[in-house]
């Protein structure tokens, strides 16, 4: 995995064994508030085995033991420095199936519920982006579901340009592609 950036008052960061109690709570709110989480390397599956979690993610990453139709992915904590709190997640699929072509793309993430509304989300897309350019991906498509006005914006203030809407499942789900290097290079003061 890809070490530390940081940008303003947030960095990314590989979850380790000093996490496990902020993980937790970070799920629990995502329960309590009744929010759906993507993007954590299935966290939420693992909160009471956070050990086995960090094996599958370290694997996952390296691209062992993936299930039929996974790509490698890396999953990184968004940490507010000035308080060292979990403030979000995002998982960069290394490269795309042809499930992640059509719903799920590149990068997922989330913010925890109590955290959302101060940009957070557009600055963890960008570091996603830095990430993904030192893992040499030069496009990177992001899906949103349409509804999701805080998604649609915080991808297009990552210069993300709308390619097509697809439904699936009762749902429209809308397909942006992103120029990683425009992208970076072309950071908005925000």
């Amino acid at each position: 995995m890809i070490g530390v950036i940081s940008v303003d008052e947030l960095v990314l960061t590989v979850p380790n064994k000093e996490h496990e109690q902020q993980a937790r709570e970070f799920v629990k709110e995502f329960l309590d508030y009744n929010s759906k989480m993507h993007g954590t390397g299935s966290l939420e599956e693992y909160i009471d085995n956070y050990d086995g979690w960090l094996e599958k993610i370290e694997n996952s990453a390296k691209g062992i033991n993936l299930k039929e139709g996974y790509a490698p992915a890396s999953t990184y904590f968004v940490v507010r420095e000035s308080d060292n709190k979990i403030v979000g997640m995002v998982n960069i699929r290394h490269e795309l199936t042809e499930r992640l072509l059509i719903h799920g793309g590149h990068i997922g993430d989330c913010i925890r519920p109590t955290e959302r509304r101060k940009r957070y989300a557009t600055e963890a897309l960008f570091f996603a982006l830095k990430k993904c350019h030192e893992l040499g991906i030069e496009r990177v498509l992001v899906t949103c579901d349409k509804n999701n006005i805080g998604s649609v914006k915080q991808i297009q203030n990552n210069f993300g340009i709308l390619e097509n809407e697809v439904k699936e499942d009762d749902m429209l789900f809308q397909r942006y592609w992103i120029d990683v290097e425009y992208a970076i290079s072309n950071k908005r003061v925000r």
